[in-house]
C-alpha cells in the first residue's frame, strides 16, 4: 500500500476538471483524479457511468473540452492519441482490438517501439515471461484465441511500448471466473514491476484484489474517492453507486 505522503510526492497522473462530450452529449463533468507511480487505481460505477470515457479522455481518443490531463508534469489534454502513447501511456480497450489475422507473435511485434538508439524497449521474449500462456500460442492467429487469451495478448502488446501508465478498460469483462483469477495474478505482477495502473471495472471483487484506491463515477461525475479498504467497509456507498 502506498502511503498518502508518498502518493502526494510522486504523482504520475493528475486529471483535473475534465469535461468530455460525444457530439453534443455532455458525458464527463469536472472529473478529477490522481494516480501515483506504482499505484493501481480503480474507476468503479454502473454501465454508462463514464468510466470508459474517462480513460479515453486521458488517452486523447475523446479529447477533453475543458480541464487538464497532466502526465509526468506535462499537460497532454488535446494532444492526439499517438503522441500520448509515445509519452508513456498505454491503453487496452474493452474490445481488445487485437489483429485477428496475425499470429500472437506478430501481434506483439506490431506493438514494439524502438529506443532512440534503435534497440527494442521490450522484447517479445519478455512478454512471454510475463504471460507464459502466450508462448505456446505464439503461432496461433488472433481470431482463434479464447477471450482470456485475447485479453492477455492485448495487454502484452500494449506493454511492448513500455508504458509507465497502463489504462485497462474492463479487464475482467466476459471472462470465466477461473480466467479472471489468472488475469488478476498477471495484473498484480505488472503492479509489482512498478507499472502504474488505472482501470475501469464493474467487478468489485476483482478491483478490490488489485487496487489501492478507487473512484466511483455516477452519471459522469466523481461521487466517491477513497482507499479500497475504506470502500469495503462503506456499505451505504456501495449500495448507492455500485449495486444494480
Amino acid at each position: 500500500m502506498i502511503r498518502e505522503q508518498d502518493r502526494e510526492r510522486d504523482v504520475l497522473l493528475e486529471v483535473a476538471g475534465v469535461d468530455a462530450y460525444y457530439g453534443l452529449s455532455h458525458i464527463l463533468f469536472d472529473v478529477s483524479l490522481r494516480a501515483a507511480r506504482g499505484e493501481a487505481v480503480a474507476l468503479l460505477g454502473r454501465n454508462g457511468a463514464g468510466k470508459s470515457t474517462t480513460l479515453k479522455a486521458i488517452m486523447g481518443l475523446v479529447p477533453p473540452r475543458a480541464g487538464r490531463v497532466v502526465f509526468r508534469g506535462e499537460d497532454l489534454a488535446g494532444q492526439p492519441a499517438h503522441v500520448i502513447c509515445r509519452k508513456g501511456i498505454g491503453f487496452v480497450p474493452e474490445d481488445r482490438r487485437i489483429f485477428p489475422d496475425l499470429t500472437v507473435r506478430e501481434n506483439l511485434e506490431v506493438g514494439r517501439r524502438p529506443e532512440k538508439n534503435g534497440n527494442w524497449r521490450r522484447s517479445v521474449e519478455r512478454a512471454f515471461e510475463l504471460f507464459p500462456a502466450l508462448r505456446a500460442l505464439a503461432q496461433r492467429r488472433g481470431h482463434s484465441l479464447s477471450g482470456g487469451e485475447q485479453q492477455m495478448l492485448a495487454i502484452a502488446r500494449t506493454l511492448m511500448g513500455n508504458p509507465a501508465l497502463l489504462l485497462l478498460d474492463e479487464p475482467s469483462e466476459g471472462l470465466a471466473p477461473v480466467v479472471v483469477e489468472t488475469m488478476l495474478e498477471h495484473i498484480l505482477r505488472l503492479k509489482q514491476e512498478g507499472i502504474t495502473i488505472l482501470m475501469s471495472e464493474q467487478n468489485l471483487h476483482f478491483a478490490t484484489r488489485v487496487s489501492d484506491r478507487a473512484y466511483i463515477l455516477e452519471k459522469g461525475r466523481i461521487q466517491y474517492e477513497g482507499t479500497m479498504a475504506a470502500l469495503a467497509t462503506n456499505e451505504e456507498t456501495r449500495r448507492k453507486y455500485l449495486m444494480v
